[in-house]
């Protein structure tokens, strides 16, 4: 297929090509892949600057989007893509052969780092997802930090840079900078930008920005990111929000306060235990969703509402696809001992929903959330169980409101009512505000530069 890009694609290939350190913030469906092929290609047989790129990906991407994105135009299918994947023979023998551009799932960052200790041989690292490395504590951040100053051009990919609020930047800017504009650590980036909010005596949970911080914060990455959404440069179909209300039994709800009380729910078959808030937060939605772990492990049933309005919208569907998102491995059981449904696990999966022949397909948003192209299938959502992450629902979202998708997407809510379920749904209204203001101080000023 000939590559005819449109003129956002052009500007943020340049701003690929003309810095060293590039974050990308494209929303889902603006081509992060091609405009990346494309500069690696520019940049390796052309402009002859690098040598060895290396993407590292969510493994499902690694799989199945880098290598099928080269070969779809006609200007990259000369690229050899190696995957390093499988198990640590396999991952040898990848990087043994030879190869234009190296593919390696983001798991094995560390593992690939130990291999090569102080001979890093990628000249070029782009990180697809970049906000998966927005933990500084994460090993793969570590890891990645230790070889970065061997590295001649980074470029971050991501569709949602700051999920959980500004204190999120600080690790992925360090992997493009190494530090030059949000400083060289995570305690000096807090002291200057941010206050402690949320705390237990000496333990802070959460941080707040100064006054004038998020404008500080903007104007530091303005010339090294930038920022398109996908309403400004593409028309795409609709996007419908359907909160479907569930009211929990008596009992059930009874149950949901104890536990919300008490910390513990005594259950015939074993007991529940919260021994902490995050901990809680689980068993509270777990319960809403009608099954809830014991603290041996078990799986405690306690009510049927939420499949029985899952089920309500699958017939309300009328035939059409469905792509169910579940939060918990005993609600993948349940949903499919109730409904006749798929589940998401290979890249043929992936091929037979494009293809219509997947009337219902199950899938986590973790597994599902980053690269995937989904929109050919179906264009209903339902979520049964909801994360509290902005980054999975967006991107899990995104694999069906997309670039491609003809219909109108009806994204559907189960939420059980006066339950934890309406909480999470505000703060995930509340994080993308948050977001949005992120994306809009560093959206690139295409309609001026490019006319």
């Amino acid at each position: 297929m000939k590559y005819i890009p449109y003129d956002y694609q052009k500007y943020a290939l340049d701003f690929i090509l003309n810095q060293k350190a590039a974050g990308i913030f494209l929303d889902c469906g603006l081509g992060k892949t091609v405009i990346t092929l494309t500069a690696i290609a520019e940049l390796m047989h052309n402009r002859f600057e690098i040598a060895r790129p290396l993407v590292i990906a969510p493994l499902r991407v690694a799989e199945s989007i880098w290598d099928v994105e080269a070969k779809k135009w006609d200007h990259l299918k000369h690229l050899r893509i190696a995957k390093v994947l499988g198990s640590k023979e396999e991952r040898i023998q990848a990087l043994n052969t030879a190869a234009d551009i190296y593919v390696i799932n983001r798991e094995n960052t560390k593992w690939l780092v130990d291999y090569y200790k102080n001979n890093w041989p990628f000249d070029m690292v782009v990180l697809d997802e970049l906000s998966s490395f927005k933990s500084h504590k994460a090993q793969r951040f570590k890891a990645l930090r230790k070889v970065r100053p061997f590295c001649k051009r980074v470029v971050g990919l991501t569709g949602t840079p700051a999920p959980n609020g500004l204190i999120d930047l600080w690790s992925q800017v360090y992997l493009l900078d190494s530090g030059k504009r949000l400083g060289k650590t995570i305690t000096g980036y807090r002291e200057r930008y941010f206050l402690p909010d949320k705390r237990n005596h000496n333990v802070i949970f959460t941080y707040k920005p100064k006054e004038g911080a998020e404008e500080a914060i903007y104007n530091k990455l303005s010339d090294i990111c930038i920022s398109m959404k996908s309403g400004d440069y593409l028309n795409i179909p609709e996007r419908i929000d359907n909160i479907a209300t569930v009211e929990l039994p008596p009992k059930a709800m009874e149950q949901y306060r104890k536990l919300e009380r008490d910390l513990l729910l005594p259950l015939l078959n074993g007991d529940v235990v919260a021994g902490s808030a995050a901990v809680l937060t689980n068993k509270l939605l777990q319960i809403t969703g009608g099954a809830v772990y014991d603290e041996d492990g078990g799986v405690q049933v306690l009510h049927d509402e939420k499949l029985k309005a899952l089920e309500d919208l699958v017939e309300a569907a009328n035939g059409k696809p469905v792509l169910i998102y579940y939060a918990y491995r005993h609600e993948q059981k349940r949903i499919q001992k109730h409904l006749d449904c798929r589940v998401l696990d290979k890249p043929k999966d992936i091929a037979d929903w494009n293809k219509g022949e997947i009337p219902v397909m199950l899938a986590h948003p973790a597994s599902a959330g980053h690269g995937l192209n989904l929109q050919a299938g179906g264009s209903t959502i339902i979520w049964f169980g909801l994360p509290w992450s902005l980054e999975l629902y967006s991107q899990a979202n995104a694999r069906i409101h997309r670039q491609g998708q003809r219909n109108t997407v009806v994204v559907h809510h189960l939420v059980a009512r006066g339950t934890i379920d309406e909480d999470v749904m505000q703060v995930l209204k509340n994080k993308e505000a948050g977001q949005d203001a992120l994306l809009n101080a560093v959206k690139a000023r295409i309609y001026r530069e490019v006319s």
